[in-house]
């Protein structure tokens, strides 16, 4: 039985390889998080959210760290940009 030649494939090196696109689309907020978005954009701090929505300040902060992953930000501000630019809160 003939063996038969197998080219080796080029590697590539890891500087190489370029991550997965990623979407500009956040993916969808919960009705809970939307209710604390628009609080956060009307200037409420997480305690007064929390009085509002009988909530602990603990729960706000999980909502708000679980949107800000979603939206793919690192801060308050960006989170209010990314939001407004995708149309997942709009100005009044």
């Amino acid at each position: 039985m003939a063996k038969l030649a197998v080219k080796p494939r080029p590697r590539k090196s890891l500087a190489d390889l370029e991550p997965p696109p990623r979407t500009k689309r956040p993916e969808s907020l919960t009705s809970r998080e939307q209710e604390i978005l628009e609080l956060i954009w009307a200037g409420f701090k997480n305690k007064e959210i929390g009085q509002r929505l009988k909530i602990s300040v603990k729960t706000v902060e999980a909502h708000r760290a679980n949107m800000m992953k979603k939206m793919r930000v690192s801060n308050t501000a960006q989170l209010l940009k990314t939001a407004i630019q995708g149309s997942v809160l709009r100005i009044r």
